[in-house]
């Protein structure tokens, strides 16, 4: 089971859905408009427990916030690598569903992050 308190004032992901909004980098009251780097990917794969969901759960929502800017590639890369690799594209496709609460773009740097996983090779290669 999920744990559904706070850990260092992250909200950790409720049932099958993670919300973006809960992992946004934030100094005061500034708040990131943008995901990027694979530290950044790998907090979140890490606090969000997207592993453990993809395990409990035929379906999975991530909810990407209204006034986000980018979600960068090698941010999602990290955030995506364990579950991609283990179901495949088209698994992956139809077992997680991506909503954006705003008029950010996302299908281009996901399925760039989602082919740079199959074919090993990343960002940093």
């Amino acid at each position: 089971m999920i744990n559904n308190t706070k850990t260092n004032n992250i909200m950790l992901s409720q049932n099958n859905v993670i919300n973006l909004e809960d992992f946004r980098s934030r100094n005061g009251n500034q708040v990131s408009k943008v995901f990027t780097g694979r530290d950044r990917g790998k907090f979140v794969r890490t606090q969000s427990h997207i592993d453990e969901l993809e395990r409990q759960y035929e379906h999975v929502k991530i909810i990407i916030p209204k006034d986000i800017y980018s979600l960068n590639p090698s941010f999602l890369e990290e955030f995506l690598v364990n579950v991609v690799r283990k179901l495949g594209k088209e698994k992956f496709m139809s077992k997680f569903e991506f909503v954006s609460e705003g008029k950010y773009q996302y299908t281009v740097p996901l399925n760039q992050a989602i082919d740079r996983i199959l074919v090993n090779t990343t960002a940093l290669d």
